[in-house]
């Protein structure tokens, strides 16, 4: 159970307390983190507000967010091109794997993965078939939106052959890690990536002023360490598809159904049912 904050007046006439004044009182408890419960309640009133909006709304951004979370992709290979070829390349490279987040997350796109905690919390407080449908749809919609908008910013850069030879090598050589495992390294690399943005969605409501921070520590950790996300690597797979190297049913066969189950998994049961029950226990 989170331990109450004490209010101004408790902290001056604390005996223990070298507080003395209510001014310095009230500087400690801006510099106090919020409890459990504040971050729960935060997300869940988030939850809410996402589950009543209309589907359309959903569409248009979900679809803003598929086309921006191609600029992941476009980031780490312009790094790619930029640095010289040495063992430490990786590590500055995956630096632009934080763009796409960055840009949907900050910009307020809708971002499936990130709803695998905020629409799921409301439905353990309500637990009715009227919250289930509503999540099913927001689920379906923004998924298939940052799907589709995944889909044309590859077919985009594939097809119209704008970008420098250096770039489209890039970018070919980017998209081919994310093919080629089997679907049970594809789908624990999906659990540990959506558990990643899950933990990340429940940090923000605390963050103030370092949200740019642990959105580009979180999603930098993903890239880094290869795990497998539905909407940045879709971006990439899906240019490997539109340039002809594989085909649309290995997209969905090794890709796309072992990483959105992965993610599923590490958002739902690792992090909206810990921090339910987190939270829930502290009201008994």
């Amino acid at each position: 159970m989170d331990k109450p904050v004490n209010t101004a007046q408790a902290i001056v006439a604390d005996p223990e307390s070298p507080i003395s004044t209510l001014a310095e009182a009230r500087k400690v408890q801006d510099r106090v983190a919020i409890g459990a419960k504040v971050v729960y309640e935060a997300v869940r009133l988030e939850g809410e507000d996402e589950l009543e909006r209309p589907a359309v709304a959903l569409a248009w951004s979900g679809l803003a967010a598929g086309l921006s979370m191609g600029f992941s992709l476009f980031a780490q290979a312009t790094l790619r091109t930029l640095l010289p070829d040495t063992p430490w390349r990786p590590a500055i490279e995956a630096l632009g794997y934080c763009v796409g987040f960055l840009i949907v997350i900050l910009g307020r796109q809708q971002l499936f993965t990130e709803n695998t905690l905020t629409v799921i919390l409301p439905l353990l407080v309500h637990k009715n078939v009227s919250t289930l449908l509503k999540v099913c749809k927001l689920w379906s919609v923004v998924l298939a939106a940052n799907v589709i908008g995944t889909f044309l910013f590859a077919l985009t850069v594939a097809r119209l052959h704008f970008l420098d030879e250096g770039m489209q090598r890039a970018i070919l050589e980017i998209s081919q890690a994310h093919v080629g495992s089997d679907f049970y390294h594809v789908f624990f690399r999906a659990v540990f990536a959506g558990w990643l943005i899950a933990l990340m969605v429940w940090m923000l409501p605390d963050a103030a002023t370092s949200r740019v921070v642990i959105i580009i520590i979180i999603t930098y950790l993903i890239g880094a360490a290869g795990l497998n996300h539905i909407i940045a690597g879709s971006a990439d797979v899906f240019y490997l598809v539109t340039a002809g190297k594989i085909s649309a049913g290995a997209y969905l066969n090794s890709f796309f159904i072992p990483t959105v189950l992965g993610n599923i998994l590490g958002g739902v049961s690792l992090v909206a049912a810990l921090a339910h029950g987190q939270v829930a226990s502290g009201k008994m």
